[in-house]
C-alpha cells in the first residue's frame, strides 16, 4: 500500500474558517463558489470574481493567470490581467484557491482543499493536469535511517491532445 505524506503547513497556509465552511456546504467533490458567510465584510463578490471562480471550476485543472483570463473573459469581456491577479490573490487569502508550483515554471492555481495529488505538465501545449492520489512507494527507496516528512512529484511529457 502506498503511503502519502501530507505537506507540513503552518498557520499562514491554512484556509480560513470561512473558506472551510464554504467547502463543507458544497456538493461532494465540488468547491463552493462563495464562502458560507456571504456578508459584505466576509467577501466582496463582483462579476469579475465570479467569472474567475467559474473559469477555474470549469477547467478542473490548474490554470495560469493568462488561462484564467482567457476563460473568464467569456463571461466578462472587459476583464484585464491585472484584475485576474488581484482576484487570484484575494481568493488565496480567502482559502478558496492555492498555487501550484512546478520547477522552473510560473505558478498555476487550483481550488484549495483537495485530497493529496500530483501534477502532469504537457511539454507541447504547456497545460498542467491533476493526477489523482499518490501511488508512489518511496519508503523502501530511502537511505537507511532516513525519514521522509513530505514529498512532491510531478511528471512531464505529452497530454492526450498533443500525442
Amino acid at each position: 500500500m502506498a503511503h502519502s505524506i501530507a505537506p507540513q503547513r503552518d498557520e499562514t497556509d491554512r484556509p480560513s474558517q470561512r473558506a472551510t465552511q464554504a467547502r463543507a456546504t458544497a456538493a461532494p467533490g465540488k468547491a463552493a463558489l462563495v464562502p458560507a458567510d456571504p456578508s459584505p465584510a466576509a467577501v466582496r463578490n463582483t462579476r469579475q470574481k465570479e467569472a474567475i471562480r467559474e473559469a477555474i471550476l470549469a477547467a478542473d485543472r490548474p490554470l495560469s493567470p493568462e488561462e484564467i483570463l482567457s476563460a473568464a473573459q467569456k463571461g466578462v469581456a472587459s476583464l484585464s490581467l491585472a484584475t485576474v491577479y488581484r482576484n487570484v490573490a484575494s481568493l488565496q487569502r480567502d482559502g478558496w484557491l492555492q498555487a501550484v508550483t512546478l520547477p522552473g515554471m510560473p505558478a498555476r492555481y487550483e481550488v484549495a482543499g483537495k485530497a493529496h495529488h500530483h501534477h502532469f505538465h504537457c511539454n507541447e501545449c504547456g497545460k498542467v493536469y491533476e493526477m489523482e492520489g499518490c501511488g508512489f512507494e518511496f519508503h523502501a527507496k530511502l537511505p537507511k535511517g532516513f525519514l521522509a516528512t513530505e514529498h512532491e512529484l510531478f511528471l512531464s511529457g505529452r497530454c492526450a491532445a498533443c500525442s
